[in-house]
């Protein structure tokens, strides 16, 4: 799937997956049960993933970015 955000969609987006990012950590510190544990971390890990690739897309500098 694609679709194409401007520079401020973006900026939006990668702020609040950042904000979410970090609730997760915190998230993930305090839970004790393992196998939530263990799905969470996955979550967390892809949320990662996502927040990497927008922030490479925001590097590139270009006024509008392709989100694939």
């Amino acid at each position: 799937m694609e679709f194409t955000i401007n520079t401020e969609e973006r900026e939006l987006l990668l702020e609040l997956l950042e904000e979410r990012h970090r609730e997760m950590l915190r998230e993930l510190s305090r839970t004790k049960h393992l196998e939530f544990k263990q799905a969470l971390r996955r979550k967390e890990r892809l949320l990662e993933s996502v927040i990497i690739r927008l922030r490479s897309l925001q590097q590139a500098g270009p006024p509008m970015g392709r989100v694939a």
